[in-house]
């Protein structure tokens, strides 16, 4: 009906953003499914040193049931409890966007589900200060062209490149090919310059982001579905981050 009354409609794709979080939510029921979720993200940060994730036994698992290595650690909301242990903070955070963008970005798999309850941090000697991540209900992929995108993207930001950021879109099939690249670059500038003047602490990577699909609304990009998790995720740890610094 949505996508039936306009154009805008149409371009949100809204049935294909519900069906992803449908997939996800009726993954998340199937503990198998998330057991071999949690063995894929194991294997992914063995040599990390930044995360835990804990061992499925496998011969107990079933879809209704999944039995893991029990982990020790103190909630990562906790953060009285994590000084007094001697926790660095500052590295927390730190190490935080590292593990999330080596997912994103090395291994196109990441744990899409990542707010406070389902992250501790081990203060055992032989761990110490090192994340622990549970719950792998709701994981993400990305495809080679997908991280292609967003790395071109997040280069084009980080140099002010905003006609770098146009073309990945208008290369990405996202907007129309008839796109003007020069009015295009001139309304992303227009969300983007005004943050890099600010010290970290006052720019909101939300706001930021939303004022992108309010400029990508009007050169008609198109909502990519499978990114909608990804975008869900970068906000959680934005949040988490500043929690932590």
């Amino acid at each position: 009906w949505v996508e039936r009354l306009s154009a805008d409609g149409r371009r949100l794709r809204p049935r294909e953003v519900v069906a992803e979080f449908d997939k996800y939510l009726h993954d998340e029921l199937d503990l198998v499914r998330e057991a071999a979720n949690a063995a894929q993200l194991r294997r992914n940060m063995d040599g990390l040193n930044l995360v835990m994730v804990p061992e499925m036994i496998w011969d107990m698992c079933t879809t209704t049931v999944m039995v893991m290595q029990r982990m020790k650690g103190v909630p990562i909301s906790h953060m009285d409890k994590l000084r007094e242990a001697g926790v660095d903070i500052k590295k927390l955070a730190r190490d935080g966007v590292t593990i999330f963008f080596t997912q994103v970005f090395r291994d196109g798999f990441f744990h899409a589900d990542m707010h406070p309850g389902n992250i501790q941090v081990s203060v055992e000697p032989a761990t110490f200060g090192r994340y622990i991540a549970l719950d792998f209900g709701i994981v993400g992929t990305l495809t080679d062209n997908d991280r292609s995108y967003l790395a071109k993207n997040f280069l084009g930001f980080f140099r002010r490149d905003y006609k770098m950021v146009a073309q990945a879109h208008i290369d990405a099939g996202w907007v129309p090919a008839d796109t003007r690249l020069d009015e295009f670059e001139a309304g992303i500038r227009a969300v983007c310059e005004p943050v890099f003047d600010r010290p970290l602490k006052d720019i909101s990577f939300g706001k930021t982001l939303l004022r992108l699909f309010q400029t990508g609304r009007r050169f008609n990009v198109e909502i990519q579905p499978q990114l909608v998790l990804l975008q869900k995720t970068l906000l959680n740890v934005e949040g988490l981050g500043r929690q932590l610094d």
